[in-house]
């Protein structure tokens, strides 16, 4: 498909063919700011607690740590739609509740399944975005046990994760970017997890539409554009070198 272009004349739209990202064990990126949350699924299933807590922004890595924690104790997802049948069942078993902040689970039957675990029926990993205090939530018997759930936070603490995690989310659409290319993005991005898959993204999508490879133009254009979607229109301190 072509549409035109105000100043470029005919131009490529990208088809989104979609990726799945990978999930497995042993694809997961270790480092300062996620060691503890790590380290705390692969020690199930021998956890002091019933209930643990990973907390963190979009693209952190909590689906991950939860989908290997899937696979370890053969957890049965919950949803909003499910939670009531799991809650009036046996008991037992292991779950995962996600964007437990976020979905609007009925918090009767939340309450019930926090109850399971805290006996020590059953092993329940929940994950969220925001800080427990901050959830919208009516009953405060369910924040109470919340709130003594153990917290593990995922986070970007440096370069060197932030580099490796553009490793990983190129590595899922399957791309091949130049080092360079990354450690040029990286200084000049705003530091966080979510604003790395956006830029990968958006990079993807710009390479798609010019028929060229990720290179050091391209990346800079996609960094103007998100410094835009921020606000920051101002003047930057650097231009983008050239890919030759």
């Amino acid at each position: 498909m072509t549409m035109l272009h105000p100043e470029h004349g005919p131009r490529q739209l990208p088809l989104d063919l979609g990726h799945e990202p990978s999930h497995s064990e042993d694809d997961f990126l270790v480092g300062a700011g996620n060691s503890l949350a790590h380290a705390r699924v692969l020690a199930w299933p021998d956890w002091p607690d019933g209930v643990t807590l990973l907390l963190g922004p979009a693209a952190s890595g909590k689906s991950h740590l939860a989908r290997i924690f899937t696979e370890r104790a053969n957890a049965v997802s919950v949803t909003p739609a499910t939670i009531g049948a799991i809650a009036s069942g046996a008991g037992e078993g292991a779950l995962l509740i996600e964007d437990v902040d976020r979905l609007g689970y009925d918090e009767q039957h939340l309450f019930h399944l926090l109850n399971q675990a805290m006996r020590g029926a059953r092993t329940l990993l929940l994950t969220a975005r925001e800080e427990v205090a901050t959830w919208s939530l009516e009953t405060d018997d369910v924040r109470s046990r919340i709130r003594r759930a153990p917290v593990f936070r995922l986070a970007i603490t440096d370069d060197i994760e932030l580099s490796q995690m553009f490793v990983k989310l190129f590595g899922d659409r399957q791309i091949k970017v130049d080092p360079k290319v990354v450690g040029y993005v990286v200084p000049r991005m705003e530091r966080s997890s979510e604003e790395a898959a956006s830029l990968v993204e958006l990079m993807d999508r710009l390479a798609l539409a010019k028929g060229s490879a990720i290179t050091r133009t391209i990346a800079s254009e996609a960094l103007a554009l998100r410094r835009r979607a921020h606000g920051h229109d101002r003047p930057q301190d650097w231009d983008a070198e050239s890919d030759e």
